[in-house]
């Protein structure tokens, strides 16, 4: 099977009675049959409090380059993620994707892209389902505000890291 390249939004099936519902978030073999290889080594949940923040644009290098799996628990935002892979002919291009709570999706990122998201909401909840160990010393960064890459965040912007913000321009 061929490794897919490219960020896909993925809907999840749903099971519902009177009690309630349940979605399956990571199913191995479901994911298979989308030519997604997925062996996760870490999962993190990040809370945000503040709607109009922003973070990223984070990624990691080989031999830690990684693909990630995006979940909304609450909340909404605008992802995105930016190809970084020099060979490519997208290198450097965005594309963004809403993601919601109170939608049934995930958001596959498959390496080679980085990533990050504006809280469209307060109080969003994000959990990441990674395929790398976290290594600091091969995450790469771009800045969220970089007039060459022109992402076009939708709501004026609250919070943004030092760290995130004092990246340096490509």
């Amino acid at each position: 099977m061929k490794k897919l390249h490219v960020t896909k939004k993925i809907s999840l099936k749903k099971f519902a009675d009177q009690r309630g519902s349940l979605a399956r978030v990571f199913c191995f073999r479901e994911l298979n049959k989308l030519d997604i290889k997925f062996n996760i080594k870490q999962i993190n949940q990040v809370n945000v409090k503040k709607k109009g923040t922003v973070k990223g644009m984070h990624f990691q290098i080989k031999p830690f380059a990684e693909n990630k799996i995006v979940k909304l628990v609450s909340g909404k935002i605008l992802d995105v993620v930016i190809d970084v892979r020099k060979n490519s002919k997208n290198f450097l291009k965005h594309k963004t994707f809403v993601l919601s709570s109170k939608e049934n999706t995930i958001l596959f990122i498959p390496e080679g892209f980085a990533h990050g998201f504006q809280t469209l909401t307060n109080n969003c909840k994000i959990i990441y389902l990674h395929s790398q160990y976290y290594k600091p010393i091969y995450e790469k960064s771009i800045n969220p505000l970089d007039p060459k890459i022109s992402i076009k965040w939708p709501l004026k912007i609250s919070l943004i890291s030092n760290k995130d913000k004092l990246t340096k321009f490509i």
